[in-house]
């Protein structure tokens, strides 16, 4: 092979790397990462609930119909959050959709997780401080050997953690949110739509990132 067919050979490879270099950098910046948490406002989810929207009463001003765009391009670049199944500690059956209404943040642990225990602490600490204003939704991978109710209710009596905690006994949460490592973490705003979420434990910093992204006083 000549010098000059080799040359040629190098600079196609070269433009074909810049193209999916280009490609996935699109891609990426979709979810794009802020302080730690990837924003989930991106394109919107084929995974939505069905929405009712009443007809405007005649004595409401009609919204100028810039505003009326920008507002559903606003909508159309917010996810749904998923909506899931779990038990309390009573056993009685809770869904995600039930708590809207409040920001909320989705905690998924298990008591035999190293990294899930060392981020406890801060999330105690958020609970004592928003616990009135955003719903903190621990939900507990419960798969009835490794973990058991009994073992995830005694680990957190025993730390002196305050926050509630749920069941994931069934694994509704944890498929439905394609779970595969813990602690991962979800940030929920008041209206049900995802804002952004960390897996991996996260520090005191990055939690309060995560509120002030879906709360404000």
């Amino acid at each position: 092979m000549n010098t000059k067919r080799k040359t040629i050979i190098l600079i196609f490879i070269f433009v074909a790397l810049l193209i999916a270099t280009s490609v996935l950098y699109t891609n990426l910046s979709k979810n794009f990462t802020v302080g730690g948490l990837v924003s989930d406002q991106g394109e919107a989810s084929d995974n939505t609930f069905d929405e009712t929207v009443d007809e405007a009463s005649s004595n409401e001003e009609e919204v100028p119909a810039t505003e009326k765009e920008e507002s559903a391009s606003s909508q159309a670049n917010k996810k749904q959050a998923p909506d899931f199944k779990v038990y309390d500690k009573d056993g009685n059956q809770v869904s995600l959709s039930s708590y809207f209404g409040k920001p909320i943040i989705l905690n998924f642990w298990a008591s035999w997780c190293g990294p899930c225990k060392s981020e406890m602490p801060d999330f105690n600490e958020a609970y004592a401080a928003y616990g009135e204003d955003i719903h903190f939704l621990m939900v507990n991978l419960t798969d009835g050997s490794r973990e058991t109710v009994e073992s995830a209710s005694s680990f957190i009596e025993e730390q002196g953690y305050s926050f509630p905690i749920l069941f994931d006994s069934d694994y509704s949460a944890s498929i439905t949110y394609s779970v595969s490592s813990i602690p991962t973490t979800y940030f929920i705003d008041s209206e049900g739509y995802l804002a952004a979420h960390a897996m991996g434990a996260i520090d005191a910093s990055v939690l309060q990132q995560g509120i002030d992204m879906i709360f404000s006083k």
